[in-house]
């Protein structure tokens, strides 16, 4: 699997780890524990196993730094009684321009991160049992603002990171 993915500036990117620590140490399983190089908070712009890199980026990447909001969190199922917790993004007019203009070039893309399916967030914890998601909320403050500074390619196959920016 593929994923083109914006990244956080250092500010933005701390307070998210924070986040992940916090609910550790609430006993949540969050991402604190998944502590590969290429583990960082990020927003997936796009994913698919034959995902290719279009032609004509450099364009794209002129719309960096990007401002983000967060509101609020989201859960996605992730098996019987588990979940994944996240921060939800705001959908901004930069953001969805960004987001649109990117996959005009990579049709392959799969269906949930394309325009009109992608539910832009932070992955904060996965495989939350649903007896700690009260838990997971009482230590979060989700009111957040940030910054997307830069963007890369993470390839799950070769376990590396391109940058794009």
């Amino acid at each position: 699997m593929r994923s083109i993915e914006l990244v956080f500036d250092a500010p933005t990117d701390s307070t998210i780890r924070a986040d992940w620590s916090r609910l550790a140490a609430a006993g949540v399983p969050s991402l604190a524990g998944h502590t590969a190089p290429s583990n960082s908070p990020h927003i997936t712009l796009a994913a698919g196993p034959g995902l290719r890199l279009p032609a004509d980026l450099d364009g794209l990447w002129r719309l960096l730094p990007l401002d983000v909001e967060f509101s609020g969190a989201q859960l996605f199922p992730a098996g019987p009684g588990k979940f994944v917790l996240a921060r939800s993004v705001v959908v901004t007019g930069p953001l969805l321009q960004l987001h649109t203009r990117l996959h005009s070039g990579i049709p392959e893309a799969l269906p949930l991160t394309r325009p009109g399916a992608w539910t832009p967030h932070v992955t904060l914890a996965r495989r939350v049992p649903a007896a700690l998601l009260g838990p997971a909320m009482d230590v979060l403050d989700l009111r957040l603002q940030g910054q997307c500074s830069g963007a890369r390619l993470w390839d799950s196959t070769t376990r590396t990171i391109t940058p794009l920016h």
